[in-house]
């Protein structure tokens, strides 16, 4: 074969060259015009809520764990599919009240006591949760749907009446016709999602709407509109953007941002606006309950109806950045492991799952199982080797939902003994005592007593004088849990003082929102002017809680104090702040709150309204009543103080201080015989109160009861040695009975306690003058 020519390669050549050049000018062409080519853009509007059907063609997975969950079952329309209860005429006795249920033209009915107690008929429209209980919900005239007080036990399949089991009357706040059992305000928000209360504060009624009725993706993920916009794009025109545009970021967060992404609904909280399920700071929309008396035992384990967040944050878990879905799957909400497998997971088998560290039999073992009285077995062998029984001991609410204590607390049976607290022991242990629980720790683990913040809170509730120090140091140290230093610091407040303000002072300034706010609400100094210069700061504080808190303390005579500047940014945080209380106004205490601003603004006629309405609410509601009368009172409608202040009376015998107010108003009434009953009552139930047997004292002295105007007078001035009014009340007592030896030391500390005052040395001079010394 001939060898081909030069020329013939050079012309091949120089047509693959330019081949080659064709090939590779075609992409390079198209991709330099796309460069001029905008991608397609995503909708600038805000996102908004398409609800969790939209997600499921893309997380079907996700989709089916959370469709038979408790947040997915947690609110429905009443039909056969989601109604558990026995509505095949199914009666219940409860009080001598009948109550049937029954199904008419496919609906759900109950036969019941109504509004007044009257009975009648009502349509079910909706269930409200599923396991291991279920509510059902009843259209009331103004939007209202209200919580039936009987409900499913959908564990063991029998009807019930929710606690409280007592009899309640009709006009009482807790009667379930009433604002305590009403969903729009008391549950409406965790069981739907993107709700909007929309209550209107003059008419007092709902325009309630939802998204989603059960709690769905967009309650965590927040509104999807963007992200499914974004996700019907193909691949190659789909930009890149910040957290797949949902509005509320779940994924590579911080363990805190996970657990306050729960929080909203699972803490015993008070409400300021709607959710809008997007970021922001918890305290922005919540202000989580603090470790207050009847809510958490001092210890700070669960009492009254609290979740779960405020337990969590006193633990361990919390402060090592254990996070909620460490535990819970996030879309079925079932533990991830069952038993001590779940603890596991972080401690050792070894350590820890051993009968060196529990002391109890395991499942399997041989024993007898803990019985009750009756001989019903209440834990069978091998529960007391489970962590949670020990650690995570729990309460029943509802009358059937048994709720374990997330603080995640070692037992220590001495602190329960001490404090009245439970002993994790003996909630199984039923047939043992305290005693029993402290010799079984001290044989099993030694002697040795950690110190616990729950001593320092018990003593400052039983209002042990020389808790102050201690309340301080716990306020202050940073390795205690937030909240257990924000309920030091509120508590802090009934210890006045030196370094009780230096502590609040400090307080002001901490990087926590929460003790933050706290100390706004609590600080108190004397001096309006430096009140008002430590307060004025927070009115700027990026945490709406925190600076409406300082809006609210500055109104009245203290924002006159405030520079131009202030003056502005004040006027806008108090209108932040009556938006929040307009927010929740179906609630007595929002009332209340509203009502003590319009007073300290001097707008009486709408303090009293807001009073008013806030009794309407909760005709039970005491501090709205006694502020309500001192209103009446101020305004010389005498009659209407009274009433109110003999139901508060009535009502809540151990309020003292209604009696006290009681007391001086039947004073000013002339009503002195029932006055004396009421101003003995409240120096009983009162009596560190100087002023309060002051009182009585100069009453007392009225009436002619001499000894008993000697005593009272003497024990104010006991109390308060320096007080310039005792000293004054005691000594003009002698002196107008001639006793001018009694009176002559008293004169004296008067004149060298108080030079300023020349009533001292006037009173002096009299006794000079009639001594002849």
């Amino acid at each position: 074969m001939s060898k081909p020519s030069n020329k013939t390669t050079t012309w091949e050549l120089i047509g693959l060259i330019a081949a080659l050049v064709i090939v590779v000018s075609l992409p390079v062409y198209y991709f330099s015009t796309m460069k001029n080519i905008e991608p397609p853009a995503i909708s600038s509007h805000e996102a908004n809520f398409v609800g969790s059907v939209e997600c499921e063609d893309c997380h079907k997975v996700e989709y089916d764990k959370w469709l038979g969950s408790h947040h997915g079952l947690a609110m429905d329309v009443a039909n056969e599919n989601s109604v558990l209860g026995d509505f095949n005429d199914a009666e219940i006795t409860i009080h001598d009240v009948t109550s049937r249920f029954y199904k008419k033209d496919g609906k759900y009915f109950v036969h019941t006591n109504g509004p007044g107690g009257e009975m009648g008929d009502f349509e079910i429209t909706h269930t409200f949760g599923w396991y291991p209980l279920q509510q059902y919900l009843i259209p009331f005239p103004g939007g209202r749907l209200q919580t039936l007080h009987i409900a499913w036990n959908s564990k063991e399949n029998f009807w019930f009446r929710v606690p409280p089991e007592g009899p309640i009357e009709p006009d009482d706040w807790l009667y379930w016709t009433n604002a305590a059992q009403n969903w729009n305000g008391m549950c409406a928000q965790c069981h739907s999602t993107n709700l909007e209360k929309n209550y209107d504060v003059e008419s007092g009624t709902y325009n309630t709407t939802w998204s989603d009725i059960d709690v769905g993706c967009e309650a965590c993920h927040g509104a999807g509109s963007k992200h499914v916009e974004w996700a019907q794009m193909s691949d190659m025109a789909r930009p890149t953007v910040s957290n797949f545009e949902l509005t509320q970021q779940t994924s590579n967060i911080s363990s805190r941002e996970q657990v306050e992404l729960c929080a909203p609904c699972h803490s015993r909280r008070g409400t300021m606006a709607d959710d809008t399920h997007a970021k922001a700071d918890l305290l922005d929309n919540y202000l989580p309950s603090l470790l207050t008396e009847n809510l958490y035992f001092a210890d700070g384990q669960i009492e009254d109806e609290v979740y779960v967040y405020a337990s969590f944050m006193q633990s361990k878990m919390y402060r090592h950045d254990v996070r909620c879905s460490d535990c819970h799957d996030v879309h079925t909400i079932k533990l991830v492991k069952e038993g001590n497998d779940l603890c596991l997971q972080c401690h050792r088998a070894d350590q820890y799952d051993s009968k060196d560290h529990h002391f109890h039999k395991k499942e399997g073992d041989t024993g007898e199982p803990v019985m009750s009285a009756e001989g019903e077995i209440l834990f069978e062998v091998g529960t007391g080797a489970l962590c949670v029984q020990c650690h995570m001991p729990g309460r029943v609410y509802m009358g059937a939902d048994y709720r374990p204590d997330h603080s995640f607390r070692i037992p220590d049976p001495v602190l329960s003994a001490a404090i009245g607290s439970p002993d994790a022991c003996l909630r199984c242990h039923v047939d043992k005592d305290s005693q029993w629980s402290q010799d079984s720790v001290l044989e099993w683990y030694g002697p040795g007593q950690r110190s616990h913040y729950g001593t320092t809170i018990a003593r400052a509730r039983q209002g042990d004088a020389d808790a102050g120090p201690e309340l301080t140091r716990l306020a202050q140290d940073l390795l205690y849990p937030v909240n257990v230093r924000a309920t030091a610091l509120s508590m802090l407040a009934a210890y006045p003082g030196t370094e009780t303000t230096q502590a609040m002072e400090v307080a002001l300034m901490d990087e926590e929102a929460l003790i933050r706010r706290t100390a706004v609400s609590a600080i108190f100094v004397p001096e309006m002017e430096r009140l008002a210069k430590l307060i004025a700061p927070l009115l700027y504080d990026p945490v709406k809680t925190v600076r409406i808190e300082a809006a609210s303390r500055l109104a009245g005579d203290m924002s006159t104090l405030l520079n131009k500047e202030q003056q502005e940014i004040f006027q806008l945080v108090l209108q932040e702040y009556i938006d929040s209380m307009e927010y929740s106004a179906d609630f007595a205490a929002s009332r209340h709150n509203l009502a003590n601003l319009y007073s300290e603004l001097e707008r009486p006629d709408d303090a009293v309204n807001q009073y008013e309405q806030a009794i309407r609410i909760d005709n039970r509601f005491f501090p709205a009543k006694v502020n309500l009368a001192v209103l009446y009172s101020q305004r010389s409608q005498n009659e209407k103080a009274e009433r109110l202040l003999r139901e508060v009376v009535r009502d809540e015998p151990e309020l003292y201080d209604a009696a006290y107010s009681l007391g001086l108003l039947l004073v000013e009434l002339q009503n002195y015989s029932e006055a004396v009953t009421y101003l003995e009552r409240a120096s009983r139930g009162l009596p560190e109160r100087a002023r309060i047997r002051y009182n009585l004292g100069l009453l007392y002295a009225h009436l002619q009861n001499i000894m008993a105007a000697e005593n009272q007078l003497r024990a104010a001035l006991d109390l308060e040695p320096q007080n310039l009014d005792f000293q004054y009340g005691l000594a003009d007592f002698y002196l107008k009975r001639s006793m001018f030896e009694q009176a002559r030391p008293i004169v004296e500390d008067m004149v060298s306690m108080h030079p300023e005052n020349p009533i001292g040395n006037q009173m002096l001079n009299f006794i000079r003058n009639n001594t002849g010394r």
